[in-house]
């Protein structure tokens, strides 16, 4: 049996101080094969631009792709006409901050109706994010929707609804997914065993398709299955456990996509969470060279 592709492991790192200053020390302590980071307070409005030198260190890094995580506010289903228009002026800087950092993908969460349900909060959404899909240069990184655990009136959790918001914005070309493995179960998806996580897997390649999924969010739950709310644990020590992850490196919709965690640092828990993935990745390997 041939091996499946290898997915690089990482962490999401702090770069406060300097993206390359703070973020690259951080990344080689913990062994990561691929960063994700913020270039913008996660939870303000403010587009700082960025420092050049520190954009040119972290790119030079040929051997470390990166994803940017855009802010937290964003929210392209909104009612409040400033909420959106801060939301889409927050991500296209964002994306013009990951095409300088020469990033594989931005990702943004994929927002709330707030009120006046789910449909009408879709097509607000296709109203914004579309044109910023269409202004996209060819090069530049793909927006990477990032379905939510079902809280409050959100516009997409569960893997159909993340083939429903794509078809909501024509299936673009530019927009890829995110997965978050806490948001999945959460949602409703029982991951929590490899079967549970192979089945989540086998349906997003079934309505969304396997080309579309750029980034995984590997994050055990300190919430139980189904009940909508996104409490992030270290990998083994939630409801998920540490066995199902092992699919990720296995099953053909996900094998040799980037694995990133969030789960609760700081330095020392990563770097224990991303040896138990590379564990769960390399006895993969293993059983598929047997």
């Amino acid at each position: 049996m041939a091996s499946p592709p290898s997915s690089p492991v990482g962490a999401h790192v702090p770069v406060s101080g300097g993206l390359a200053r703070r973020g690259l020390p951080y990344a080689d302590a913990i062994g990561a094969e691929v960063v994700q980071v913020f270039v913008t307070n996660p939870r303000g409005w403010a587009c700082p631009p960025g420092d050049p030198e520190q954009d040119a260190l972290l790119r030079a890094r040929t051997d470390l792709p990166v994803f940017v995580h855009a802010c937290y506010l964003i929210n392209l289903g909104s009612p409040d006409e400033e909420v959106a228009a801060r939301s889409v002026a927050c991500l296209e800087h964002t994306l013009r901050r990951g095409a300088q950092l020469g990033a594989r993908g931005v990702v943004v969460h994929t927002g709330s109706a707030v009120r006046g349900g789910r449909e009408a909060g879709l097509a607000r959404m296709r109203a914004r994010l579309l044109p910023v899909l269409e202004g996209l240069d060819e090069d530049a990184p793909p927006v990477l929707v990032e379905p939510m655990a079902g809280q409050g009136q959100v516009l997409c959790a569960t893997v159909d609804d993340v083939a429903e918001y794509l078809d909501a914005v024509d299936r673009h070309p530019k927009a890829g997914v995110c997965l978050d493995t806490a948001h999945m179960y959460g949602a409703g998806h029982d991951i929590s065993t490899p079967a549970g996580m192979r089945a989540m897997l086998d349906r997003f390649g079934e309505v969304v398709g396997a080309d579309r999924l750029r980034l995984v969010h590997a994050n055990d739950s300190a919430a139980p299955c189904g009940s909508r709310r996104d409490r992030h644990a270290g990998i083994g020590a939630g409801h998920i456990g540490a066995d199902p992850f092992a699919e990720l490196f296995a099953h053909p919709v996900s094998a040799g996509v980037p694995v990133v965690l969030e789960t609760p640092g700081p330095q020392e828990p990563h770097a224990r969470d991303v040896a138990t993935l590379k564990r769960l990745r390399a006895r993969v390997r293993g059983a598929a060279e047997r």
